[in-house]
């Protein structure tokens, strides 16, 4: 017999969860968006490459977090009879495209670039340091709006490294505007842009490999049906062996898992249901698996778990 069961209150807290990251994301955008514009202006007027190749990674911002707002809007849709898990991935599948979207913006900066390091032009350093210091006063107030909803949403965790990385690219425009300013080294400029790529390129990395991770319905990270498998069969002695074992996530804390299990009889203490329930509950508890469904099978059907 089969049991699915769902952790009580999980959607109603999701919902209020995203409603609160909505109004996040809402303020950070409108500041970026702001600053976006300034930094276009003043590496135009400056003649800064690291200004303009910093208003790009901005731009990339603004992108994610349009992205980010419509991910969340779409994923507060109610499951119904043909969207069973609703559509809670469209925020994964957002950070996926973010990281997308990232490489092809290193790859431009790291052209443009080399083309500036080939052709050098005079910088305004005093102006760009100007500018620069506004960024990085922007990425810090997104970055403490964020903080704490990176932890628990891959979608928010996209935007949030975004910024991060933004402010880490800020300091070193600063850097370099100072350089520019006392000793004319316009060189550093280009350098700087490539060095800002690098951080970019590591971050779109490390969310392509997460949001692939679960839109392939692999495992998750830390975690495998051996593991389980083993752990259930060590807790609950009723367990003989498991078969056809499942797990996957629909987002980074919506963990699901399915097994037909084949039950020694002899050890049964308790009804079917009861065991079924305290192996919900103890996944539940120990994996944070918030849907788990066991197919129950006797000694004598055990053929059938292994279709």
């Amino acid at each position: 017999m089969a049991n699915p069961t769902i952790k009580k209150g999980f959607s109603e807290h999701l919902f209020e969860y995203q409603h609160v990251e909505q109004k996040k994301l809402i303020a950070s955008l409108s500041i970026t968006s702001i600053v976006l514009v300034l930094e276009l202006i003043g590496g135009y007027l400056t003649n800064s490459m690291a200004l303009l190749s910093d208003a790009g990674h901005m731009f990339t911002h603004v992108f994610a977090l349009i992205i980010g707002l419509a991910a969340i809007i779409i994923a507060r849709k109610p499951p119904c009879h043909h969207r069973t898990f609703g559509l809670y991935r469209a925020e994964v599948l957002a950070a996926f495209v973010n990281g997308l979207f990232l490489i092809v913006i290193v790859g431009i900066i790291v052209y443009e670039a080399i083309l500036r390091l080939l052709n050098p032009i005079e910088i305004l350093g005093l102006e760009m340091l100007l500018i620069a210091f506004i960024g990085l006063a922007v990425n810090v107030v997104s970055i403490l709006i964020l903080r704490g909803s990176h932890k628990d949403n891959l979608n928010i965790r996209s935007v949030f490294y975004h910024m991060f990385a933004d402010a880490i690219s800020s300091i070193g425009i600063v850097i370099a505007a100072l350089v520019i300013m006392y000793t004319n080294w316009t060189f550093i400029d280009p350098f700087v842009s490539i060095g800002i790529s690098g951080i970019i390129l590591f971050w779109a990395w490390g969310v392509l490999k997460d949001s692939t991770r679960i839109l392939l319905e692999t495992a998750p990270k830390g975690l495998d049906v051996d593991l389980i498998s083993d752990d259930l069969k060590s807790n609950f002695s009723e367990i003989r062996k498991l078969h056809n074992i499942h797990l996957w996530s629909i987002t980074p804390d919506m963990l699901v898992f399915s097994a037909h299990v084949q039950i020694d009889q002899s050890k049964m203490q308790a009804k079917q249901e009861d065991v079924i329930s305290k192996i919900n509950d103890y996944l539940l508890q120990k994996y944070n698996i918030i849907e788990c469904t066991i197919q129950i099978c006797t000694e004598n059907g055990s053929e059938v778990c292994n279709i």
